[in-house]
C-alpha cells in the first residue's frame, strides 16, 4: 500500500472514530486490509436445562439454576447470590436460545465453544446445543464449536466438605465410543455455522491426561487422531483443527496436570493450544484475590506459553472466579479444595473491559497474531465467571466486549 493511500485510510478512520461511527478495534483493520477480523469466542457450559442424568442424581427438573438461586454470602462482604436478569430460563428451548444468540452477536461475540460431554454410556448435557442452539432460527448469527470436556464427572452439585466425591462418569472412553464421537461431530461440522479455522473444523480437548488414557499412550492417541482427520477429509474438509486446552494447575478435584504437555502436543499432533480459565495457571493466595493481580499473573503465563508450546496459542480472558455456589451453604467456608476455594474480587465490568483492552493490545503486538480469543465464559454462573446479564450489572460485561472489539455480526 502506498504512503498516500495509507495516510488517507488512517485519517478517514480517525475521523470516523472521533464521530463514533467506527469502533476503536476497527482502526487497525482500516490501516491494513490484509488483517483477519478478530474471532471472539466464549465457553458455553450447558447445564441449564433438564437432563435425565441430573434428574436421576438430584431429582426431577433439577438444573444448575438450583445452585445459583440457593447461593448465599459465606463471609462479610461476599457478594452472593448473582441472579440472572433473564431469569432461570431453559437453554434447550430454541426461543430462549434465540434471545441468547441475539445478545451474544449484538455485543460482539462471534462463536460459542460448547463444553461437550460424551461418556461410554452416551451423551450428557447435549440438549442445550442440539435442541436449543441447532434449532434456533437465528443460529447463523453466532458460530459454534465444541470442547470435548473429557474429564471425570464427580458429584459436586453441591459438595459437602468431608464427604466422598463420588465418581459418576469416567472421562476416559473406549475406541468404540470415540468412533461415535467422531460420527456426531461429522454431523456438526456440516452445519453452516460450525466454527472453522482456514476451513478446518475446530475441535478442542479439555483433559490431555484422560485423552491419552482413552487410547493407552501418545502413539496410540495419534493414530486415533489421524483416523479422525482422515474421516474429516473424506467428508470434504481440508483437515481437522485439533486444539488442546493446556493447564498447569488443577481446578476440579479429579484433574491431574500432564507430566509433559509439550511431548503430548508434539506427539499427538495438536494444531493449537488455548486455556479454559485463568486460575488453571494462577493461584489465588488470598480469600479475596484482586482481579487485576490474577490478570497480571496470567499475562506472565501467556508469555511462557508462546515460548513453550511452539504453536498458535489462543489467549483467555476470564470474567471472574467464585465456586462457592457449588458448596453446601451450611458448611464453614475456606480454601480447602474445589469447590471450597478462594475467590476473585474486583472483577467489575470496568476491570473486565480493561483486561480485554490489554489483551487486544498484547495480541496486536504479536507477530503472526491469529486474532482468536476465548473468554471464560458465557454462563459459568456457579463458578462466578459469566457474560450473561445479571440483575446487578445488566449487560455491562457484554458491552465491554463491544467497546473493545466492536460489533462483528449482522
Amino acid at each position: 500500500m502506498d504512503q498516500t493511500r495509507r495516510s488517507f485510510l488512517k485519517t478517514s478512520a480517525a475521523a470516523l472514530l472521533s464521530s463514533g461511527s467506527l469502533a476503536p478495534s476497527l482502526l487497525s483493520s482500516a490501516e491494513n486490509g490484509k488483517e483477519k477480523p478478530y474471532e471472539i469466542g466464549a465457553y458455553y457450559f450447558p447445564n441449564y436445562h433438564v437432563d435425565a442424568r441430573n434428574e436421576k442424581q438430584h431429582g426431577k427438573n433439577w438444573t444448575e439454576w438450583t445452585l445459583v438461586e440457593k447461593a448465599v454470602p459465606r463471609f462479610p462482604g461476599h457478594k452472593q447470590p448473582h441472579l440472572p436478569l433473564w431469569g432461570t430460563c431453559d437453554e434447550a428451548d430454541p426461543k430462549i436460545m434465540e434471545m441468547k444468540i441475539d445478545a451474544a452477536a449484538d455485543y460482539g461475540l462471534t462463536y460459542w465453544i460448547f463444553d461437550w460431554y460424551y461418556y461410554n454410556d452416551g451423551p450428557f448435557l447435549q440438549r442445550g446445543l442440539e435442541e436449543g442452539y441447532l434449532k434456533a432460527k437465528n443460529n447463523h448469527r453466532i458460530k459454534f464449536c465444541t470442547m470435548w470436556a473429557n474429564h471425570d464427572w464427580v458429584d459436586i452439585h453441591p459438595w459437602k466438605r468431608g464427604t466422598p466425591r463420588t465418581l459418576l462418569y469416567p472421562g476416559a472412553v473406549s475406541p468404540e465410543t470415540f468412533e461415535k464421537i467422531i460420527d456426531v461431530h461429522l454431523s456438526y461440522f456440516k452445519h453452516p455455522s460450525y466454527f472453522c479455522i482456514d476451513g478446518k473444523p475446530y475441535f478442542s480437548v479439555y483433559d490431555l491426561s484422560k485423552f491419552l488414557e482413552s487410547f493407552g499412550g501418545i502413539e496410540q492417541t495419534r493414530k486415533a487422531v489421524n483416523h479422525f482427520r482422515d474421516r474429516v477429509k473424506a467428508a470434504g474438509f481440508p483437515d481437522l483443527h485439533l486444539n488442546a486446552v493446556v493447564w498447569g494447575r488443577p481446578v476440579l478435584p479429579v484433574e491431574k496436570v500432564p507430566l509433559d504437555p509439550v511431548a503430548i502436543l508434539d506427539g499427538v499432533g495438536f494444531d493449537s493450544t488455548t486455556s479454559y480459565v485463568w486460575i488453571h495457571h494462577v493461584g489465588l493466595p488470598k480469600r479475596e484475590t484482586p482481579y487485576d493481580q490474577v490478570r497480571k499473573a496470567y499475562f506472565d503465563h501467556w508469555d511462557k506459553a508462546l515460548k513453550t508450546y511452539k504453536r498458535p496459542y489462543y489467549p483467555n480472558v476470564s470474567a471472574g472466579w467464585d465456586s462457592s455456589p457449588r458448596t453446601v451453604a451450611t458448611d464453614e467456608f475456606g480454601n480447602w479444595g474445589y469447590p471450597y476455594t478462594n475467590i476473585i474480587t474486583g472483577n467489575t465490568p470496568a476491570a473486565f473491559e480493561e483486561a480485554l483492552r490489554l489483551t487486544k493490545e498484547k495480541m496486536d503486538r504479536l507477530p503472526n497474531n491469529p486474532r482468536i480469543l476465548n473468554i471464560n465464559s458465557w454462563n459459568e454462573w456457579t463458578e462466578g465467571s459469566y457474560l450473561e446479564p445479571d440483575r446487578e450489572t445488566k449487560f455491562d460485561r457484554l458491552r465491554a466486549i463491544r467497546n473493545v472489539f466492536g460489533k462483528k455480526n449482522g
